[in-house]
């Protein structure tokens, strides 16, 4: 049987893995959840589960009867996993996530040593830190690395710089894995799933997904404008603007628990409901705001509450309001010449297909909604073990012909009145929560 390289993508509650043949096609997908992840205190979380979803997977590629050739692994960030010095695998207690609260509203170095730094205080001695992919390749055999995605700053003490596709070490057979295989170096879940979503052509944009959400549109590098900050892309000479937003997935997943319906439920119910839900209007600021707004302070807030308002009517308002958050982002990188034609959906909120009609008529671009879209981050970490082995061009290519990347059908817009309108009062709803974090109490 022909060999693969496997893409692992260590996420908030479990662990998914692509097997992705020479030949580009997808051998098995597989997602393993993390035991007690629901019970875990936010932003934090047991890298001993990460560590037994990671086995299963392993033992699944086995059973299947699947040769490895390499591995490629990446991961929520920032994740900071707590260690007692660079090379030890053995984490001192609870991990902190990207959602903990130390260095929330700084950029992803800050964040990462605030986490350490609360971590350590924790402790009550100085601890090191490393990436959780980082730490996991370590516990499969890898030496003391930090793996980043090209231009991405090294954060001090987290071990050596390499960058995505790089092989980093052999695996010493822990975990069933063959020993001698290629450990390779991959990145955050956002830029592993920009790779497989093919964000390289100018006016393509990205939507990661999952709990939380955010918009990196591709440009020109020669084009950018000056005003804004540029990102790699996968392709030389195109670069990726925009920003991350808190509100996502996440607030499904909230309404979820609070109406004490299944998401499934939910989302029937939203599709039984006219776009606008009646100027039912939610501002997903529940735990914060990133892009545009970048202001920790705000609360979620929902404006336009009658006797009639039902669940149906408020699981639509959250998925509109995860629209117009993309589209705010949207609009500021169109002010500063910015455009988008086509916007690929990530993660698991693009596994429903009214989700993502809804944010195409939203937006009023064209969206592609993947085959398996929360898979997308798993699939860039398995081209990054391909590109490791030369299967196929790594990041830096000239263009994306090369790579087998994630199979995709298209969805036109249409466009509605009452998004238009809903979207302006989500702006100023906006602005005014804003104004009012520092009005006197």
């Amino acid at each position: 049987m022909s060999s693969v390289v496997l893409g692992v993508d260590l996420g908030t509650g479990g662990a998914r893995a692509v097997a992705l043949a020479r030949s580009g096609s997808v051998r098995l997908w597989m997602y393993e959840p993390f035991e007690g992840a629901d019970a875990w205190p936010a932003g934090r979380a047991d890298p001993a589960a990460w560590l037994d979803g990671l086995n299963r997977l392993l033992a699944r590629v086995d059973e299947a009867g699947l040769p490895v050739a390499a591995v490629g692994v990446g991961g929520q960030s920032p994740t900071t996993v707590p260690l007692t010095d660079d090379q030890s695998r053995d984490p001192v207690g609870w991990a902190a996530t990207c959602r903990h609260p130390a260095g929330i509203g700084l950029d992803r170095t800050g964040q990462h040593l605030a986490q350490l730094e609360f971590l350590s205080h924790e402790a009550g001695r100085p601890l090191a830190g490393a990436q959780i992919w980082d730490w996991a390749l370590r516990c499969l055999g890898a030496g003391d690395i930090q793996g980043l995605w090209p231009g991405e700053e090294a954060i001090a003490g987290y071990g050596e710089r390499v960058e995505v596709g790089a092989i980093i070490g052999h695996c010493d057979g822990s975990l069933g894995l063959r020993a001698g295989t290629p450990l390779v170096s991959a990145s955050n879940d956002a830029y592993m799933s920009f790779w497989a979503g093919g964000l390289g052509t100018p006016r393509r944009g990205h939507d990661p997904g999952g709990r939380t959400g955010g918009l990196g549109v591709a440009v020109d590098a020669a084009q950018r404008p000056a005003s804004i900050p540029g990102y790699f892309s996968p392709v030389a000479g195109v670069e990726v603007v925009g920003g991350p937003t808190n509100g996502h997935g996440q607030l499904l997943e909230w309404w979820s628990a609070t109406s004490g319906r299944s998401i499934e439920e939910l989302l029937t119910l939203a599709g039984s409901v006219d776009p606008g839900a009646g100027s039912l209007l939610v501002l997903p600021y529940h735990d914060g705001e990133r892009a545009p707004r970048w202001e920790s302070r705000l609360r979620g807030e929902i404006h336009g509450l009658t006797f009639d308002t039902g669940a149906a009517e408020i699981a639509r308002a959250v998925l509109e309001a995860a629209g117009y958050g993309l589209r705010h982002v949207h609009e500021e990188l169109r002010s500063a010449g910015v455009e988008m034609d086509v916007m690929c959906c990530g993660g698991s909120p693009a596994l429903s297909r009214l989700w993502c009609s809804i944010k195409a008529s939203v937006l009023e671009v064209a969206v592609d909604m993947p085959e398996r879209p929360e898979q997308l981050s798993a699939h860039g970490c398995a081209l990054a073990a391909g590109a490791a082995l030369d299967w196929w061009e790594g990041v830096g290519a000239a263009g994306m012909d090369s790579w087998p990347l994630a199979a995709m059908t298209r969805i036109e817009p249409e466009p509605d009145e009452a998004y238009q309108a809903n979207y302006e009062r989500f702006v100023e709803l906006g602005d005014a929560a804003v104004a009012r974090l520092d009005q006197p109490v």
